[in-house]
């Protein structure tokens, strides 16, 4: 019930912010007026991240219900579950650094746990991964937080854009940069920050996994675009080519480790750093049909992305193991979980008419308008393996036969026991979802090249924030 309001919620939002004269919403906590205020802000960018937010998070909170024991749902898992959430909300609305950080903080301490919970060792080792990595984030987050603050007396980010403007290049700006970029970096497993994503998804409940892979990365990524094309945009020919070149290495590094791995969630964690190259590329090229590329291939990823990691927990929960070696013949007993299975790894894959296509197709045109080659045919080259990879774990885990020799003891090979419904669900909402951004590709690439539109110029956005605001 609670996940259904935060969705009927953001729904709202999405609503109010796409209809107003604007596009961008923004309320002053208190009374008080920006910067002093504890500002929150939606614009297009922001209702759609919340939207999606509100979309995987009950989407997940269903398949959990049938995936999560009783022992983890006592020790407190949907409290944590919505309190991550909220961290992850919290995020995509606020319109100050300093609450970004708190904001970061509450997700940190949520995903802790959630990784932790239930005490197993290998669950252990990656929380503790996990957690130190992103502590290390913390820090040079707040790092850059107080240099900005030391330099220029304002943490509100529209405040700062219009300080920043006319404030001569600085040493010390560029320096804040930097660790912001190191921080969200961290956050959003870029190279060289990704090694502890792949130690660490793989470990809890495919539930907990499945919105980790989702959305906790994005919540970087939307950090980093938020921060470098609203006021940290001064070095901009410096930046552009260093994220152009973490994009590619990002891109490579992780559909190389996804290559290597045959477990369905370590396959599938790497292609989560591999995906996020596509992200960073776009930031970097930094056009309105770029960013707009952007927008549209995050809503398409956490999609198939989520479903991805769902549709493993129900391999999971039938055979007793994610290990392609010791798992096959799903395709003859489960044929419709294959065919969702298709949906959402040709849509990470890129294959028309589907939603990764056209993400990439649009990230790729807006590279050849500024003649950006190299990164072009890193991520044509990227999205062909990623297609080898979602290959691999078709023919291994659903077209080969059950293997008859070396099965671990704990693996199941009843080929008549169900998919629970619960875990059914929401797989087959999502693929719906995916197959309806592929086919109707039109109104979302509107929507997107609107957001890439307030990115590039954000004069709406800086003059709703220090005003008054407009209460929803």
């Amino acid at each position: 019930v609670g996940n259904s309001l935060l969705l009927l919620a953001t729904i709202v939002l999405f609503i109010k912010v796409n209809g107003s004269e604007s596009g961008v919403l923004a309320v002053q906590v208190g009374g008080w007026d920006a910067p002093y205020a504890i500002t929150l802000v939606a614009d297009l960018l922001g209702a759609i991240m919340v939207l999606i937010t509100g979309v995987m998070g009950l989407g997940v909170a269903i398949f959990a219900l049938a995936d999560i024991d009783e022992d983890r749902q006592r020790f407190g898992f949907f409290p944590l579950y919505n309190f991550l959430l909220m961290g992850i909300g919290g995020a995509f609305l606020t319109g100050d650094l300093f609450n970004l950080y708190v904001c970061f903080e509450v997700m940190l301490i949520a995903s802790f746990v959630l990784l932790a919970l239930g005490g197993q060792l290998a669950q252990i080792e990656g929380a503790l991964k996990y957690f130190v990595l992103n502590l290390i984030s913390s820090i040079l987050f707040l790092a850059g937080v107080g240099i900005l603050y030391g330099k220029i007396g304002t943490l509100n980010m529209a405040d700062l854009a219009v300080k920043l403007a006319e404030h001569p290049e600085s040493f010390f700006i560029n320096i804040a940069a930097m660790f912001f970029l190191a921080a969200f970096g961290v956050k959003a497993a870029i190279f060289p920050f990704f090694f502890w994503l792949p130690a660490s998804y793989h470990t809890p409940p495919v539930a907990i996994s499945a919105i980790f892979a989702a959305m906790l990365t994005k919540v970087g990524v939307y950090s980093l675009i938020r921060s470098f094309t609203l006021f940290l945009n001064q070095d901009e020919a410096f930046i552009q080519m260093l994220l152009l070149v973490i994009a590619a290495l990002t891109m490579i590094i992780g559909v190389l480790g996804a290559a290597a791995q045959f477990e369905i969630r370590r396959i599938l964690s790497f292609h989560i750093i591999s995906q996020i190259g596509y992200m960073i590329m776009g930031l970097a090229i930094n056009t309105t049909l770029a960013l707009a590329g952007t927008v549209f291939f995050i809503v398409h990823n956490i999609l198939a992305k989520g479903n991805l990691f769902l549709v493993g927990g129900a391999v999971q929960k039938v055979k007793g193991s994610g290990e392609l070696y010791h798992i096959g013949g799903m395709y003859r007993s489960y044929p419709f979980l294959a065919f969702l299975f298709f949906i959402s790894a040709f849509a990470l894959a890129g294959v028309p008419p589907l939603s990764g296509f056209w993400s990439k197709l649009i990230l790729i045109q807006a590279s050849i308008e500024v003649e950006f080659w190299g990164i072009m045919a890193v991520s044509l080259a990227v999205g062909l393996m990623t297609l080898f990879s979602m290959t691999k774990i078709w023919a291994e885990c659903f077209w080969k036969p059950q293997p008859e020799k070396g099965t671990p003891p704990h693996l199941v090979t009843d080929q008549d026991k169900p998919v629970p419904w619960l875990m059914m669900v929401p797989i087959i909402t999502i693929a719906l979802l995916i197959c309806l951004f592929g086919i109707f590709a039109q109104p979302l690439f509107d929507i997107a090249h609107r957001a890439g539109e307030q990115l590039v110029d954000p004069t709406a956005y800086i003059e709703t924030v220090l005003k008054k605001g407009d209460y929803p």
